[in-house]
């Protein structure tokens, strides 16, 4: 029980090992992938004292539960859930002590989707193209974890000093998405670009770590036919043949031949992480940066 390890008593619905990303990858058609709530990993990543690149656990809905082969402080974050050691009730965005042997209980989001649970030292899997991060749409990185699966964190860059937590904004119950418009907005009528703007939509439960999408009205386009697949960016509003809007999140593919009638500011990427199924989400046309 002395080494530095966790072991997966219970994966979840989907829990996965997530940096800071791999960017800088894209002409390669590798995603940049990464923690879909940014803010939330580094806030754990903090709180038990690691950099802010150290790999942490997202978590999806349903939380996970784990079992610590040795001491470890650790400290759960993102969508607020319960969080118990050895059944007894530990605090949620603070640091927490687990003993060697104890179990990790970090319960189903009482609010939002994703979880994250940082631990002290980082998870220490092997990197690939630089980052931990598990990537669904390549593959690349580790694979979803499994019940059974073992960890194996790092050391800790030193004593741990003492972090208070901080507020974390709470899932949103209106998810409001700063959008430019463009670069294929000529693709699609006025009237469209006008729905976009005006009227309301929800997420759907088809939503992952790809994209967002979302149910609502559906978007007319000006041209048929399809486009030579281009580039694809991190956050952009891409419209299949359904016409209802997806909104590109961390493991996007980096090209694609469906029209692109608008990109969401980065910083509203998080909240978008967040956002449960049936969320209401509202597009708000902003001028270029």
């Amino acid at each position: 029980m002395a080494d530095r390890a966790l072991v997966v008593v219970r994966a979840g619905l989907l829990t996965t090992v997530q940096d800071r990303g791999r960017p800088g990858h894209a002409h390669l058609g590798v995603p940049r992938s990464g923690a879909l709530d940014a803010p939330a990993a580094a806030l754990v990543n903090r709180l038990v004292g690691n950099p802010p690149e150290a790999a942490v656990l997202e978590t999806t809905l349903n939380g996970c539960a784990l079992r610590p082969r040795s001491a470890v402080t650790v400290a759960v974050g993102g969508a607020p859930c319960a969080v118990t050691v050895d059944g007894r009730s530990a605090p949620w965005g603070a640091p927490v002590r687990v003993p060697g042997g104890a179990l990790l209980e970090v319960g189903p989001a009482r609010a939002g989707v994703r979880g994250y649970v940082g631990v002290a030292g980082g998870v220490a899997v092997d990197p690939v193209l630089g980052s931990r991060s598990t990537d669904l749409l390549s593959g690349l990185g580790p694979p979803p974890l499994a019940d059974g699966a073992v960890l194996p964190l790092g050391v800790p860059a030193g004593p741990h000093a003492r972090v208070d937590a901080v507020p974390q904004p709470g899932p949103p119950a209106e998810l409001v998405l700063r959008v430019t418009l463009g670069p294929r907005a000529d693709w699609f009528t006025r009237g469209a670009l006008r729905t976009l703007v005006t009227r309301a939509y929800r997420v759907s439960a088809a939503s992952n770590r790809i994209g967002l999408r979302t149910e609502g009205p559906a978007l007319e386009r000006a041209r048929t036919g399809e486009l030579p697949s281009e580039g694809m960016v991190l956050g952009a509003v891409q419209v299949p043949p359904d016409g209802r809007p997806v909104v590109f999140l961390a493991d996007h593919p980096t090209t694609g031949g469906y029209p692109v009638i608008a990109v969401v500011r980065t910083a509203d990427l998080a909240a978008a992480a967040q956002a449960a199924p049936g969320t209401p989400v509202r597009f708000t046309a902003v001028s270029r940066r």
